[in-house]
């Protein structure tokens, strides 16, 4: 069996950003930082939570939810609400992890709503890790008042996976999927597939990898399959997009693309997002024309998948997590290491006559605007863009940000 190890989630973060390392600059279809309002609508003071990993959600009246890794009353990361109350934010915190059997050190994902609960994983805690529902102890509503957290599953026994690093998605049934980045029947990570059974919740490894531990999490389409990707893995070691379908009681893994390290880009972190023609979209970390990671757009044909590289960074570290469409169809997202101060920056790509434009909608200083943005950003239908940083802010302990156009 597979034993929790404390800062295990520090490591392999220690581990990726030494890897990763590299500082380089900005290039093609570029423009010029638009004019933005940038606003921290809290900062972390360590009691409330610290080290926002995790990108926002948003609920249909306006409340932002999200994680931090560390912080809250025990120091192993909370669940945190913030509702919008006319020009400011009030802050609730939710629920502070203990770090026992309750879980540990949220990661990168953002939280999902299913039915007015929020759910997530954490990296330690349990065995190995955890998967979670955090729902209002009354109703199951985004009210105030006490929330009570729930342990879905128990990661790190036998070959159910472990270390969970990212968020999960629910399909119409109510069921829910995700990856963990160790164990499964390799001990390499593992998609797995999580069913509700009357009021208890069965888990189970849907895909096992043999090389890969992915870090992201998987993406549905609308007839069912996931898609995600491993930043490692494939014929040179550079990561890959692939697809599991089921097939008959099981489910089958295609590979769709191997990246090669070149101009398609290295290291693919981030998950995948998809469009309502069935492109697939996502980010690499590392690689491209310019060495800064890339944007990149799939699409299908007889031939198969092809690549096209939307737009490559220059900075030292790209995307670390997946982008976000808004409802005119275009891109968001948020460097790590990218931008005019090399703290990260938030991007927009517009599409007009075939071509995507890139936007520098806001780069990060390390000062009390925050620094190093990990997770995915969220967009309202009013086009405000919501983040989080995690260092930086008032107390160094990163900030939750909103940009209004």
């Amino acid at each position: 069996m597979l034993q929790n190890q404390p800062g295990c989630f520090a490591l392999a973060r220690r581990a990726t950003a030494a890897l990763f390392a590299a500082f380089l600059f900005v290039a093609s279809l570029s423009q010029q930082a638009q004019s933005q309002t940038y606003k921290v609508i809290h900062n972390f003071t360590v009691s409330d939570g610290a080290t926002p990993y995790g990108g926002p959600t948003l609920d249909r009246l306006g409340n932002v939810y999200g994680t931090t890794s560390l912080g809250g009353s025990s120091g192993n990361g909370s669940v945190y609400k913030l509702s919008p109350h006319g020009s400011s934010w009030t802050f609730s915190s939710l629920y502070s992890f203990a770090g026992g059997s309750d879980g540990a050190g949220p990661g990168f994902g953002s939280l999902a709503i299913n039915h007015g609960a929020l759910f997530g994983t954490t990296e330690g805690g349990g065995n190995f890790g955890t998967a979670f529902e955090v729902v209002h102890a009354n109703s199951g509503s985004g009210l105030t008042g006490t929330w009570k957290e729930t342990v879905v599953h128990t990661f790190g026994v036998g070959k159910d996976g472990a270390q969970p690093l990212n968020g999960v998605v629910f399909d119409v049934a109510g069921n829910f999927y995700g990856t963990t980045s160790l164990n499964g029947a390799y001990g390499n990570g593992a998609v797995f597939e999580v069913k509700r059974s009357g009021k208890k919740w069965i888990e189970s490894v849907i895909y096992s990898f043999k090389d890969a531990n992915p870090v992201a999490g998987v993406t549905l389409d609308a007839h069912g399959n996931l898609y995600g990707t491993t930043s490692f893995g494939g014929p040179v070691g550079d990561g890959v997009v692939f697809k599991l379908s089921r097939s008959g009681s099981g489910w089958k893994e295609t590979v769709l693309y191997n990246f090669k390290g070149a101009n398609d880009g290295q290291h693919p972190v981030g998950g995948l997002v998809l469009d309502q023609a069935g492109k697939i979209y996502g980010t690499t970390f590392q690689g491209g024309s310019n060495g800064g990671g890339t944007v990149y757009e799939l699409s299908h044909s007889a031939k198969g998948w092809k690549l096209t590289t939307l737009y490559s960074f220059s900075g030292g570290a790209g995307p670390y997590n997946k982008l976000t469409f808004d409802a005119k169809g275009n891109i968001y997202g948020a460097t790590n290491g990218d931008g005019a101060h090399g703290f990260g920056s938030v991007f927009k790509l517009t599409r007009a006559h075939g071509v995507w434009a890139y936007t520098d909608l806001y780069d990060f200083t390390n000062g009390s605007d925050g620094g190093l943005p990990y997770g995915s950003v969220a967009v309202d239908a009013h086009g405000n863009i919501f983040g989080t940083a995690v260092v930086g802010g008032s107390d160094n302990q990163g900030v939750v940000f909103e940009i209004t156009p």
